[in-house]
């Protein structure tokens, strides 16, 4: 059996090394796997959302790149953060300018 380098992006399927070619499909979902989502390097929020400085941009984060700072993410990519309602920002944002005077 191939040992486990990493993690698919998208279903969370466990890679092997081979499985990140140029080319490469994760074999559960058939997404690209040498995608920024997969790299070490991967981190929202910041410049380029890659911690490599000198690394190209990358528009699409889901699809296969030629970038030469690609390392895979043993622990696969973290799950987004699930969308908090309208309603809990819309009560967080009244009690942030809420006077004190009521």
């Amino acid at each position: 059996m191939t040992a486990i380098s990493g993690h698919c992006w998208h279903c969370q399927q466990p890679l092997s090394e081979t499985d990140y070619s140029r080319e490469g499909e994760c074999p559960q979902c058939r997404r690209q796997t040498h995608v920024c989502r997969n790299c070490r390097f991967y981190q929202p929020g910041i410049h380029n959302d890659c911690q490599e400085p000198i690394a190209e941009a990358v528009l699409d984060k889901t699809r296969a790149n030629f970038c030469d700072y690609f390392t895979v993410n043993p622990q696969g990519a973290a799950a987004p953060a699930p969308a908090q309602p309208a309603d809990d920002m819309l009560s967080a944002a009244e009690a942030l300018f809420k006077s004190g005077d009521d």
